[in-house]
């Protein structure tokens, strides 16, 4: 029976450690910043502009996710290789999506995105404006009959 217990113990232990085994992701990689100034500063502006794709609300000069680093390494390496800004962000819309960039393109897929704020507020107003100068139905008063008809419903019945 004791070495039953001590079999369902290691297993508890065993099992409460797997995950964090299982899920643990390795450090990145240290940046290396490329060896020309000017093509590092360049890479350095561009890392404010991208999204990260895990963090979502940091770009990712700010990012400590090991995806990140990769997309740091990513245009240093295309810079490197003599792309421009704008072909490195058209290499990086063409894998994430328009989300990657802080400030997507206008283009008609992100019209709403652009645009969808604004004719909500102009809809709204629209709307109220409209209900404000509706016309209000006026209400009629009680004829002697209906009005004789509400004092005997309101009537306290204590009272004589």
């Amino acid at each position: 029976m004791r070495r039953l217990a001590a079999l369902a113990g290691a297993l508890a232990l065993m099992a409460g450690a797997a995950p964090s085994l299982v899920l643990a992701e390795p450090p990145p990689a240290p940046d290396r910043p490329l060896p020309d100034a000017a093509q590092e500063a360049r890479a350095r502006a561009l890392f404010g502009d991208i999204r990260c794709v895990v963090c979502q609300h940091e770009s990712i000069a700010d990012s400590p996710a090991g995806i990140a680093a990769d997309m740091r390494r990513l245009v240093r390496e295309e810079i490197a290789a003599g792309k421009s800004d704008e072909a490195v962000r058209a290499d990086l819309v063409r894998r994430y999506g328009d989300y990657i960039l802080f400030q997507p393109p206008v283009r008609a897929g992100t019209w709403l995105l652009w645009f969808g704020p604004f004719a909500l507020v102009l809809g709204a107003g629209a709307i109220f404006v409209w209900r404000s100068r509706r016309r209000r139905v006026e209400v009629q008063p009680l004829t002697a009959e209906e009005e004789q008809a509400l004092a005997e419903l309101t009537a306290d019945p204590d009272q004589p």
